[in-house]
C-alpha cells in the first residue's frame, strides 16, 4: 500500500512539474509556435464542426417549422371547410324559404295545404325524401310554383317516386292559351323532354310560343297549371285534328324543392 502512494505522489509530482513548466513556457511565450501550429488544425477542424451544427440545426428548425406550418394549414383548410359547407348549408336552406315563400304566393294556403319536398334523383322519374310517414298519397299532385311537375306514383316511408308530365303513361286535358285565342286538346307524355297536345281542332288557334296549361277535367289535377310551352305545330289538310309539340318551360334537375298538394 506504501508503494502505492509513493507512484500516486509520484505521479501527482510529475503533472504538477509539467503544469509549472507550461505555465512558464506559456508565460514566456516559448509554447506560441506549438500552439500556432496545433491552432492552424484544430481551428478549421473546429469551424467545421460548428458550421455542420449550426446546418444541422437549422435543418431541424426548418423540419419543425415545416410541420407546425402543415399542422397550421391542415386546421386552417378544415374550419375552411366546415365554413364553407355551413354556408352553402345556409345558401339551401335559404332557397328552399324563398322558394316556399313564392309557393305561397302562387298558390295560397287557404286553397292547397302544400308539403315540401327535396328531390333526390332524376331518371324516368323523380324521387322525392317525402314519404307516408309524412301524408304523402298516390296520386297527389306535385308542383313548382304555377308548374305541374307530376304526380305521386308510390309510396314509401320516407321517400316517393313521382311520375312526371313528361312521361308516355302520363295524359292531361289540357288548353293553350295566346292572344288570339283558348285551343283544347290532351297533353300526352313522351319519350324524351317533350310532349304532345293531341286532339286539337283546326279552327282553334294554337302558334309557337303559347303556353299550355291543365283543363282540370282530372279530379286530382287543380286548373290552371302550367303544363308547358308550344315549340312546334304539326297540321295536316288530311287529319282530323292538328297537333302541336310541347316543350317544358324549365328543367326539372335544376329544382332544389317542389311541393306535394295535399287535400
Amino acid at each position: 500500500m506504501l508503494a502505492a502512494l509513493q507512484n500516486n505522489l509520484k505521479v501527482f509530482l510529475s503533472l504538477l512539474f509539467l503544469s509549472v513548466l507550461l505555465s512558464l513556457g506559456d508565460y514566456l511565450k516559448i509554447l506560441n509556435l506549438p500552439k500556432s501550429l496545433l491552432q492552424k488544425v484544430t481551428i478549421p477542424i473546429q469551424y467545421g464542426l460548428y458550421q455542420s451544427s449550426l446546418s444541422v440545426t437549422r435543418q431541424f428548425e426548418f423540419v419543425l417549422n415545416a410541420r407546425k406550418a402543415s399542422q397550421e394549414n391542415k386546421a386552417l383548410s378544415e374550419q375552411l371547410a366546415l365554413v364553407l359547407s355551413k354556408n352553402a348549408d345556409l345558401r339551401k336552406k335559404l332557397a328552399e324559404a324563398e322558394s316556399f315563400s313564392e309557393q305561397k304566393k302562387a298558390l295560397p294556403d287557404q286553397t292547397f295545404n302544400l308539403t315540401p319536398a327535396r328531390p333526390m334523383g332524376h331518371t324516368r322519374y323523380l324521387f322525392i325524401d317525402r314519404g307516408g310517414e309524412d301524408g304523402i298519397k298516390p296520386n297527389q299532385v306535385v308542383i313548382f310554383e304555377y308548374n305541374f311537375i307530376g304526380k305521386i306514383a308510390e309510396v314509401e316511408p320516407k321517400k316517393s317516386k313521382v311520375i312526371l308530365v313528361t312521361d308516355p303513361d302520363m295524359r292531361v286535358s289540357a288548353f293553350s292559351q295566346s292572344e288570339a285565342g283558348r285551343a283544347k286538346g290532351v297533353l300526352l307524355g313522351q319519350f324524351g323532354s317533350e310532349m304532345m297536345l293531341d286532339k286539337i281542332l283546326h279552327e282553334e288557334p294554337v302558334k309557337e310560343g303559347d303556353l299550355v296549361y291543365s283543363e282540370g277535367q282530372e279530379t286530382e289535377i287543380p286548373r290552371g297549371l302550367i303544363l308547358g310551352q308550344v315549340s312546334q305545330v304539326i297540321e295536316k289538310d288530311n287529319d282530323v285534328f292538328k297537333r302541336a309539340k310541347v316543350k317544358p318551360v324549365f328543367d326539372i334537375a335544376d329544382l332544389e324543392v317542389v311541393f306535394v298538394v295535399g287535400e
